[in-house]
């Protein structure tokens, strides 16, 4: 029995079921079900069945509604069910494969032609299930290339900044960290769902990506930027999200670079109205860049640059905290200061720089 492939027969009537099982016992491992609610637990049970044979005519639960309770369910609706009927109309025929059944035998069945209908639904299956595997593996594969492709565009824009050692690192951690604790509010819970917080997990290193485009006179000025410079400065929004926007419709990329543009034109936006480039106030301000402000900001603040020192994060935290509702989306800073711990370990944990 071990290895084989596995038959459930569902029949109220005993005598059809043991009919069956003598017709396939000598290549299927057969199990059986004199119900269908019976039918439904040993569908479910695993190792699972790998076709069902069903009955339509039983007392209480008839094979049409146990057809449709296992295609309703995940778990189940993949197993091939062929039903076995006394019914012959064309009409019950039609309404089985409506339901979603792959084949229809009406009785007294021929043998040879029950083990034929089997074997052919059982190589469809095997060939759909490996066609599936591969699908989900290229998918898997294609995804992991885009992340990557997209995490090397960032560390592109990092490299002109020497001193911002792992920030990319840093802040993709820190928006996630946020975006899982907004997620547990009850006002956020239908809009960050968790693919959309690892969109913008892996959205996060473009925010900077602009700066490819900005000298390095003023990228590595050691003082401050004089008004112009900093003019010159604010362009890097969106240079990178104009950038984005150009690869996004060469590659026909979705959500994630929707994402990555917002976060690239919107994360020097302020809550009050003063950011840039555009102004955006309050909500209007895309959720992902609000996230990516904070997390941009805080670690700015904590790491060495080439006009200041790292500030420890002790002094950090009640910085942010002062800029509730004129830098920040105060929902935003309320979750930092809720994770200011788990902030301040992303931190040490990957830059050696950082350590109080």
């Amino acid at each position: 029995m071990e290895g084989r492939q596995k038959v459930l027969i569902v029949d109220d009537v005993s005598d059809n079921i043991h009919f069956l099982m003598n017709i396939l016992k000598d290549e299927y491992a057969i199990i059986a079900a004199t119900s269908g609610k019976k039918a439904i637990e040993l569908a479910i049970k695993e190792p699972q069945p790998d076709i069902i044979l069903l009955d339509i005519m039983m007392p209480g639960m008839d094979g049409y509604e146990v057809c449709s309770r296992l295609k309703s369910v995940e778990s189940t609706a993949q197993i091939p069910v062929i039903f076995v009927t006394a019914l012959g109309e064309t009409a019950n025929e039609n309404r089985g494969l409506k339901l979603g059944a792959v084949d229809y035998l009406t009785k007294p069945v021929v043998p040879e032609l029950v083990k034929a209908r089997i074997f052919n639904q059982l190589e469809l299956k095997h060939y759909r299930d490996q066609l599936e595997d591969l699908v989900q593996k290229r998918t898997f594969q294609l995804q992991k290339s885009k992340e990557a492709t997209i995490e090397a565009m960032g560390i592109v824009a990092e490299h002109r900044d020497p001193e911002t050692g792992g920030h990319i690192r840093r802040t993709k951690n820190y928006v996630r960290t946020l975006g899982r604790a907004l997620a547990a509010k009850k006002r956020y819970q239908n809009i960050l769902s968790d693919e959309i917080i690892e969109l913008m997990y892996h959205s996060a290193p473009l925010h900077d990506l602009g700066k490819v485009a900005i000298s390095d006179k003023i990228l590595l000025k050691p003082g401050p930027l004089t008004d112009e410079e900093f003019k010159e400065m604010m362009h890097h929004t969106t240079i990178g999200e104009n950038t984005i926007k150009e690869a996004q419709g060469r590659l026909a990329e979705g959500q994630i670079l929707d994402i990555a543009c917002e976060i690239a034109g919107g994360h020097h936006e302020k809550w009050d109205g003063s950011g840039y480039p555009r102004g955006l106030k309050g909500e209007d301000i895309p959720l992902s860049a609000r996230l990516m402000a904070l997390a941009d900001v805080y670690d700015a603040l904590i790491s060495s640059r080439p006009y200041k020192k790292p500030i420890p994060h002790k002094k950090v935290v009640p910085m942010i905290e002062e800029l509730s509702g004129t830098h920040f989306d105060p929902d935003v800073v309320k979750v930092f200061l809720e994770n200011a711990d788990e902030f301040h370990s992303i931190a040490r944990s990957l830059s050696e720089a950082i350590t109080d």
